[in-house]
């Protein structure tokens, strides 16, 4: 869904929003945030010979997280925005309360941090629109993060999976092959064979230039990232103080224990069905208020 004038947000904007939405974890995050947006923690806007991106690095132990943005000042800068910075406020959380060599804390754990951020963005900007268009037009950008956060990454590691199977059958790996491959997999998640689109051969290649097949294997951990981060937003929103307060301490735990075990510890079984069932709730829930705008227009 577009606008014709979609809504700016600048940095001053994206850090009082930031503020509203992350007041749900209560006053020890909301101070470290504070504190980073005092302390000029991040550069924001593009120029020349920046990198490309958005990233945190928080590597130094005895050192705040410094951030990059490349900012401008769209609805999509400003997920990025409370996502980076919930990687930077997990890291000082982390670094407060364990020792150096705890404070390492996984892929999982960190992007539930950060994902979970943008969720609550998300929830938030919905109920603050000022009218139906702009409502729709936030409920389609929480209908896109679930897709390409979600449904992609699980594509793409089911991508990467049939190539390590592939290689461990003596089989090699062409340009041509992983093309195959990889059209077989989009036309399967996006449902060519139902009518519901038809793949361009042109995102058939588009394999080649994602930079995560060439590292460790991991893209799926977005996926379940994200299906912990539903259930802990709902738990937060409908818990409150409880469900935050072991939220929290997981993040603190850093690297002390396994992944799965700190989720356990702060209610979620990341084995059962209940993360990903939220996950699908969240986005019945975005489509079921698009019908709702969608029937008051006659459509």
């Amino acid at each position: 869904f577009e606008l014709p004038n979609p809504p700016k947000f600048n940095v001053a904007d994206s850090e009082k929003i930031a503020l509203d939405v992350d007041a749900i974890y209560g006053p020890e995050y909301l101070g470290l945030l504070r504190q980073g947006f005092a302390g000029s923690w991040m550069n924001v806007y593009p120029h020349e010979g920046k990198a490309n991106g958005a990233y945190m690095n928080g590597s130094a132990y005895d050192v705040h997280p410094y951030l990059l943005f490349n900012n401008h000042d769209d609805y999509e800068s400003l997920s990025t925005f409370v996502h980076e910075w919930g990687h930077a406020i997990h890291t000082l959380l982390t670094k407060e309360n364990e020792p150096f060599e705890n404070s390492n804390y996984s892929t999982f754990i960190a992007e539930t941090a950060s994902i979970g951020n943008e969720m609550l963005l998300n929830d938030y900007m919905v109920a603050h629109a000022k009218d139906d268009a702009e409502k729709e037009y936030y409920l389609g950008q929480g209908l896109e993060l679930i897709r390409g956060t979600f449904f992609r990454q699980t594509m793409f590691a089911e991508f990467q999976l049939a190539l390590h199977e592939a290689v461990e059958k003596g089989g090699t790996l062409s340009g041509e092959r992983m093309t195959n491959m990889y059209c077989g997999l989009l036309r399967k998640y996006y449902g060519e064979a139902e009518g519901a689109m038809k793949i361009d051969p042109a995102y058939c290649v588009e394999w080649a230039f994602v930079p995560h097949f060439y590292y460790g294997f991991y893209v799926y951990q977005y996926a379940t990232s994200m299906a912990g981060a539903a259930q802990f937003a709902d738990a937060i929103e409908n818990e409150g103080k409880p469900a935050r307060d072991r939220y929290i301490a997981m993040l603190k735990a850093g690297g002390s224990d396994y992944p799965y075990t700190l989720y356990k510890r702060a209610g979620l079984d990341m084995a059962s069905p209940a993360p990903y069932e939220a996950l699908a709730a969240r986005m019945n829930r975005i489509m079921d208020q698009i019908d709702a705008i969608e029937a008051k227009k006659g459509k």
